[in-house]
């Protein structure tokens, strides 16, 4: 029997629960010995001209190591996109937690003190905080660009899109900032050798991408640079990107001739860290009473930030603008603005759930304005199951999928009309507790950079295997999951087998892990290295047993060797086999190129109770499809669901990054920002569905952020459902107490 598809527990948690991780923070290696601490100085104003910045304190504080200030560094120049952020600003910032200077002290509790002596001199500007501040373009924050406008994609919209269509609804929908926040904060530690190298220890989603960042902006060779990530308490998309921080902390290790340490507070990650979603969406759909769309267009307004670093999302947007649906037409387009804000980047999903988003608050407008329910809207515009392969109007081909099959299996599970039945009782008795009932049918894109991984394979001499990775896990179960793919292909047991990733120097190549990417690129690498290990081993374990090696096979069940259909003959094992072949010979490396993005899909209906007297909502249950092919471990599938679930929930209902008409953010700590708890959840019910596909060996799609895409507008449509009989169309997200409320007062006023 092979142990793909069996409930195994994860190797990584013994350590995590017992002794815990080792992070950034804990950190014990003798190259750091003798480390500085570090601290940014950060921009308590929006927009502003910095006219003085006066160190002179600062540097005869106690402890201090040194200061530094954009004008000492010799860094190469920072570019990313159209418009460049400073390694540390100069002369303009442009938004609250920009980092001005860099302090190092030797003991870590002289740094808040250190940092407060640093006096800059702000000459404050004109605030552009919102998009449609920054599309007024009254103030222009980057003169390289046209206007506020960092990029325009997609137009061209006819003008009789929506001339035959019976019914036409326009909504604009908004998609707000969150923070990822994730358990552990960012955090840096560089070390310069007696070689000329640096090695730095980052908590990373990408320690390759890091390395290129960093000799860059050093200004050295990539071989130069040593990346190692230690364990990484979650990212979230947040770590992917190239921040400015730790280039500039490995040039201060450069600068003062010893180790530095970095690790980020939690109200300075709310506020420096990048963003999330932060899109304002303008759909229009149309089509005839029967429930048939005939056209779909959305315009994307997406909030850059200060500085666009991630301007991808906004067309991804676009390319997954009509979801699981078959509209004939479907026009898109995209703005990317600046604002004084903090930079927006990647966030679980980055940019289809925007999509997913929109279409879907958008068939419940169109299902509202003809009269029908909302499943069954659905169910009529559905993509069917033998169109596929299928090219979206949007570009996008979609490999592989069943959204009816779906979309009925959620359904199902979650006794859909019985809890009409109930909602209508429920209204006609006057209950002030509404019952709302969303439904979210989806599909994503994953792996979709089409970059491919590597993977490597040894045996060790005692029959062990090693195996290196260009993929780098922060809560995913990487670990357990190539291992039970080794011993399914190896024989070997899961005890016996670890998995290295994360340090530049044992693994050269990788690509890291976001976008869902990690099993069906970094997985298919691993095997395909495994499956090369195997026909080596073939020849030197016929050698071994006297026979041909065509007629030998690998018993994956006991991980020995033995000729085939001769069950009393000799058999050697993977240490036999070790032993007699020659240094290296079990080893493979590759590098898995045969790629191709796939998109997993599923349908999710929340539950949810809502008071029409305060705006409270409750959610009670939320039932999920989540099909993202054959399932290689349920226990990290479920988990990486039931993660989904609780973010998107949060997102639908609570968390928001909001900033005043000075830039100012006002959910800066967590007595403002607010997380979803396990108090605030109910048991996930999660029904099961498996659609392989066809791109890579394994026949699996990513699932790391797909219920986070379809949670969200589910819960959202479920609270709006649920007050629509009062006259309420619609509520943006989060849809917290007071904006149900509020709603509900300006129906009830308009009365």
């Amino acid at each position: 029997m092979s142990i793909v598809g069996t409930r195994v527990a994860r190797v990584e948690d013994d350590k995590l629960l017992s002794t815990g991780g080792t992070y950034l923070d804990d950190l014990r290696e003798e190259a750091l010995t003798g480390a500085a601490h570090a601290v940014f100085v950060r921009s308590p104003i929006a927009h502003a001209t910095i006219t003085c910045i006066d160190t002179t304190e600062a540097e005869a504080a106690p402890g201090v190591v040194g200061v530094y200030t954009a004008a000492d560094l010799d860094l190469a120049e920072a570019k990313a996109g159209p418009v460049a952020q400073p390694w540390l600003a100069g002369e303009v910032v442009r938004y609250v937690g920009e980092p001005v200077a860099l302090v190092l002290t030797e003991h870590p509790y002289q740094l808040a003190d250190a940092a407060e002596l640093v006096d800059v001199d702000y000459e404050p500007l004109d605030v552009v905080a919102d998009v449609g501040t920054a599309l007024a373009g009254d103030t222009v924050l980057h003169p390289e660009l046209d206007g506020n406008v960092a990029q325009t994609h997609g137009g061209d919209f006819a003008d009789g899109t929506f001339a035959d269509c019976e019914v036409v609804v326009t909504r604009t929908i908004e998609n707000q900032r969150v923070a990822p926040a994730p358990l552990e904060t960012r955090g840096a530690a560089c070390a310069w050798g007696d070689d000329g190298r640096v090695t730095v220890w980052l908590s990373t989603q990408n320690a390759h991408f890091a390395r290129s960042a960093l000799a860059k902006g050093l200004g050295v060779e990539p071989a130069t640079v040593r990346v190692v990530t230690p364990d990484v308490g979650g990212g979230f998309g947040a770590k992917i990107g190239a921040d400015p921080e730790p280039v500039v902390l490995a040039w201060a290790a450069r600068r003062c001739g010893r180790p530095v340490r970095w690790t980020e507070t939690r109200s300075e990650n709310l506020v420096a860290m990048t963003h999330g979603r932060a899109q304002r969406n303008t759909v229009t759909i149309g089509g005839r009473r029967d429930g048939t769309v005939l056209a779909f267009r959305v315009e994307v307004v997406q909030d850059a930030g200060a500085y666009p670093r991630a301007l991808y999302l906004p067309v991804l947007t676009e390319l997954m603008a009509c979801g699981v649906y078959r509209f004939p037409v479907v026009e898109t387009m995209s703005r990317a603005v600046v604002t004084n804000t903090t930079p927006v980047a990647a966030y679980r999903g980055a940019g289809r759930p925007e999509a997913t988003a929109a279409v879907e608050r958008a068939m419940d407008l169109f299902a509202a304005e003809t009269g029908l329910d909302p499943a069954e809207v659905r169910r009529r515009n559905l993509i069917p199951p033998d169109a596929f392969p299928h090219t979206t109007p949007t570009g996008a081909t979609y490999d592989t999928g069943d959204y009816a099959t779906a979309l009925d299996a959620v359904l199902a599970a979650g006794g859909y009309d019985d809890l009409r039945a109930e909602q209508a009782r429920r209204r006609a008795d006057g209950d002030p507790v509404a019952l709302g009932l969303g439904l979210s049918a989806y599909v994503e894109i994953t792996g979709g950079d089409n970059r491919g991984d590597s993977g490597r394979v040894d045996i060790n001499p005692d029959g062990s295997v090693t195996a290196y990775t260009g993929v780098s896990p922060h809560g995913q179960g990487i670990d357990t999951t190539f291992a039970m793919l080794l011993s399914d292909r190896l024989g070997v047991p899961m005890d016996r087998i670890t998995v290295r990733h994360g340090d530049t120097d044992e693994v050269p190549r990788g690509m890291g892990t976001m976008g869902s990417r990690s099993l069906q690129f970094g997985g298919s690498a691993v095997r395909k290295a495994a499956d090369e290990v195997v026909e080596r081993a073939r020849r030197v374990a016929a050698d071994a047993l006297e026979a041909s090696a065509d007629d030998l096979e690998l018993d994956t069940t006991t991980g020995v060797w033995r000729v085939r259909g001769v069950a009393s003959g000799g058999t050697v094992s993977w240490a036999d086999v070790a032993g007699r072949a020659e240094p290296g010979a079990l080893s493979a490396e590759v590098w898995f190129d045969e790629v191709a993005p796939t998109f997993p899909f599923g349908a999710h209906l929340a539950v949810v109770e809502v008071d029409t007297q305060t705006g409270k909502v409750v959610l009670r249950r939320i039932v999920a499809v989540d099909d993202a092919g054959p399932v290689l471990n349920p226990v990290t599938f479920t988990g990486q669901r039931h993660g989904g679930l609780a973010q998107g929930v949060a997102q639908a209902l609570l968390e928001v990054m909001h900033y005043d008409a000075d830039g100012n953010p006002t959910t800066a700590t967590l007595a403002d920002y607010s997380f979803v708890t396990a108090a605030d959840l109910p048991d996930f019910e999660l029904a099961d569905m498996a659609t392989p596909t066809v791109r890579n060996p394994l026949g699996v799609k990513g699932i790391g952020e797909a219920a986070t895409i379809g949670s969200t507008p589910a819960v959202q449509n479920a609270v709006v459902d649920a007050v629509a009989y009062l006259g309420v169309t619609h509520i943006d997200l989060p849809a917290t107490p007071l904006r149900v409320w509020e709603a509900l007062t300006r129906v009830r006023e308009a009365d």
